[in-house]
């Protein structure tokens, strides 16, 4: 038997997520099945999306959902022997069981110098994310020119950054002006709200928006309304799409290769923001929240 800590959605929520929102609980695993495996966490990834999908996603209740990196302690799943690492959407939890159908296992050739807290980051979801979004989404081209928000997020990190700080510029208009006089060709969004307005003033005729996220708008009692784009993205001739990087999953191992390969030549640079306990997981959570991750947040157990 193995205790395992969890922690529980106690009540969805209501703007900005509260510690009150949130419970440890701990529990005894029984023994794993045939065909089973037992996980323990190594790192847990903190994501924005967790917010929005826990209210649609979720019971209060149950335990929070997320991606950890994992190492398999106890196995009797051939497929997993004791010491694998995995990547498992297994919640917030210190430990798990699991059959395997949920689970990925980390590259066989990941290198002993590259931590493994990246798989949740750079060469993970994120990094996968802001691939697809460049690539199939904006097809972006030598030449063109490329606006990411919170580029100092996990996933907007990897597309690139501009040469100014939105948060703190007098004026987001005149910012995105100066930094690109003659316009956008494609604009990565990962914040909605204010910023989204005055991007699309700026985007070139013809010019394409992939929308990844809208964390701007992510812990609002009352949805946002307004401006509305619609003429234009008429006059402009826009092109607006949303998207998951898990539709173009038949493609992850070849692109992960990549993503590796971008890293150890120095090519891809990365940046974590690392919490260390378990017990710190909802603090990490809300302070990814506020914006005050530089890079990918983590928790390691």
């Amino acid at each position: 038997m193995v205790q395992a800590k969890a922690w529980i959605l106690t009540k969805h929520f209501d703007g900005f997520p509260k510690d009150s929102d949130f419970e440890l609980k701990v529990e005894e695993l029984p023994e794993a099945k045939d065909g089973e495996v037992l996980l323990q966490a190594l790192f847990l990834s903190i994501d924005p999306y967790m917010r929005p999908f826990s209210r649609f996603r979720m019971k209060e209740g149950d335990v929070m959902i997320g991606t950890q990196v994992a190492k398999v302690i106890q196995s009797n799943n051939p497929a997993f022997p004791v010491g694998t690492c995995v990547i498992g959407r297994c919640g917030w939890r210190t430990h798990s069981i699991s059959d395997g159908t949920d689970l990925t296992p980390v590259m066989s050739d990941w290198p002993q110098d590259v931590p493994l807290s990246l798989a949740l980051g750079t060469v993970g979801m994120p990094g996968l994310t802001a691939l697809y979004g460049i690539e199939e989404v904006l097809g972006l081209q030598k030449g063109e020119t490329l606006l990411v928000n919170a580029a100092a997020g996990a996933v907007g990190s990897v597309v690139g950054q501009i040469a100014f700080n939105y948060k703190t510029v007098g004026s987001l208009e005149e910012a995105l002006k100066k930094a690109s006089p003659e316009g956008y060709d494609c604009y990565f969004e990962n914040v909605g709200g204010p910023f989204s307005t005055a991007a699309l003033q700026h985007m070139k005729n013809f010019g394409r928006i992939a929308v990844c996220g809208g964390i701007a708008m992510y812990n609002d009692t009352t949805p946002q309304t307004g401006p509305y784009p619609q003429l234009l993205m008429i006059f402009k001739q826009l092109k607006m799409e949303g998207f998951i990087q898990s539709r173009w999953e038949h493609k992850n191992p070849e692109s992960l290769k990549r993503l590796m390969a971008w890293m150890k030549e120095g090519k891809l640079q990365s940046q974590e923001h690392v919490t260390k306990g378990f017990e710190n997981m909802p603090a990490a959570f809300m302070g990814m929240l506020r914006g005050e991750n530089i890079g990918k947040a983590i928790v390691a157990v």
